[in-house]
């Protein structure tokens, strides 16, 4: 495993602690790395009302937005309940959607992992076939 692999997969599972999850229990981690190397945090934040929960991958890459960031380069994503890691936890389709958005189709990396030594990596163009994107409204 790589060195860069391994501070990833640690800031999400990091992340993963810190999600509110007083309805599933789910707590997901998230953390997204720049083209500069730079890593973001995120973690799922549920709402009594369903709808307007947030995945950790939205909210990693809503703050790195925010701060002005457009370019990112890979994704760790882990997950389980009660925050405890049993199993690979996959990014949903609107979280897949947002990757289209801002990472690179051919080479964005997505990092799924149940620990620091087990982990699998998809290229977005794997996990999302065919996606729609900026490229399609030019």
């Amino acid at each position: 495993m790589t060195q860069d692999y391994r501070k990833l997969i640690e800031a999400a599972i990091e992340a993963m602690h810190k999600a509110y999850v007083p309805y599933s229990h789910f707590h997901v981690g998230a953390a997204l790395e720049t083209a500069t190397g730079k890593i973001y945090q995120g973690c799922n934040i549920e709402n009594a009302a369903y709808t307007p929960t947030n995945c950790a991958e939205r909210t990693a890459f809503f703050r790195a937005v925010y701060d002005g960031e457009r370019e990112f380069t890979r994704i760790c994503v882990v997950g389980g309940m009660k925050a405890e890691l049993t199993d690979y936890t996959a990014p949903c389709g609107v979280c897949r959607q947002v990757m289209m958005e801002f990472g690179r189709y051919q080479d964005f990396e997505i990092i799924i992992a149940k620990s620091t030594t087990e982990y699998r990596v998809y290229k977005l163009k794997e996990i999302l076939p065919e996606g729609f994107g900026p490229k399609n409204l030019r």
